[in-house]
């Protein structure tokens, strides 16, 4: 039988308070964006909205808890903004929207820092029993995102940063889940060869952790080769973002299959309505309707983006009617 499991992609919003207060500790310039060397009432107040965000999804019943990633102010461009071997630049806009992060230029060898892995831990210490996620950009969009000053080559620099990345998961604590996010997959699609070493290179992500890993691309549908190319990679679960696309998303599940473990993104990341569980569950009935035979071992339930997006509470209620559109698909599947 399905097992349906609620989770996020992380990227958590700050909550009003440590929002205001980080204002006021950090200050408001470019240079004050956390850089891995953060003093201790920083330390102090980012440690704190962790524990609020980390009790919001226990008191919500999600499956998996993420950390929240609060710290990263440069997005996806996180780990890199944080390494030794990256100077980060100007500001540059983050995807299509109103957001911006500092231009990581990789001047130098990159090394895991172990900077996510000391995320993990914290999160560890503030959990019980519960089923951990990590969460990372993956190693086409970091590469998509990122400009190379080190290595001179695409294919030299895309290995650097799944190399980097690999080192990065090989020095996490123990969790269930890995999800690693790849907009750019579809908002920046990998030409003809890259398209197979990006599945390459999410595959040696992949290879560095025991946990189940997901691969959620959005902002769309995966083109029909790139989707191909990733169901080469030995992961668990591609995640479809059916916010912002489901004619192409479901034809590429009819035409070309999926992986044994689906994530399905069908609340909406970016938009304050909140969805009603049943909705949730419904479209969750109309998606396995489509492919007929097909029954997927596991069910991720997800917002299809970040949910940094959203005002505090609509991020609360968002992850309340994720917890309970799984517990009402499991229901319907018994």
């Amino acid at each position: 039988m399905t097992e349906y499991v609620s989770t996020t992609p992380g990227l958590y919003p700050l909550p009003d308070w440590a929002k205001d207060d980080l204002s006021d500790l950090k200050g408001h310039q470019k240079h004050d964006l956390i850089s891995g060397d953060e003093g201790e009432a920083i330390t102090a107040a980012y440690e704190q909205a962790r524990e609020e965000v980390v009790g919001v999804q226990q008191d919500a019943g999600l499956d998996r808890i993420v950390e929240g990633q609060l710290r990263w102010d440069d997005m996806l461009a996180h780990p890199l903004a944080v390494a030794d071997a990256v100077e980060t630049r100007g500001i540059v806009r983050y995807y299509d929207n109103n957001n911006f992060y500092r231009e990581p230029v990789v001047t130098d060898d990159l090394e895991p820092t172990g900077d996510v892995a000391a995320e993990l831990e914290a999160l560890v210490e503030l959990t019980d029993g519960e089923d951990l996620q990590a969460v990372l950009p993956g190693p086409y969009s970091l590469f998509d995102l990122a400009t190379d000053e080190r290595y001179g080559d695409d294919a030299d620099f895309l290995g650097a940063i799944t190399e980097f990345l690999a080192g990065e998961v090989e020095t996490f604590p123990a969790v269930e889940t890995l999800f690693l996010l790849e907009p750019s997959l579809v908002e920046s699609a990998p030409a003809d060869g890259l398209d197979e070493r990006a599945s390459e290179a999410i595959d040696r992500v992949a290879s560095a952790t025991d946990a189940e890993v997901v691969v959620q691309p959005y902002w769309g549908a995966l083109e029909e080769k790139v989707y191909a190319h990733l169901l080469d990679a030995d992961i668990d679960a591609v995640g479809f973002d059916f916010v912002a696309n489901q004619d192409d998303n479901v034809y590429n599940l009819q035409e070309y299959g999926a992986t044994d473990d689906v994530a399905l993104g069908l609340a909406d990341g970016q938009n304050t309505l909140v969805e009603d569980p049943e909705a949730i569950r419904d479209r969750v009935e109309w998606v396995e309707g489509q492919l007929g035979v097909t029954d997927f071992e596991t069910v991720y339930l997800t917002t299809n983006t970040e949910t940094f997006y959203l005002p505090y509470a609509k991020y609360v209620e968002k992850l309340e009617a994720l917890a309970e559109a799984a517990d009402l698909a499991e229901v319907t599947a018994a």
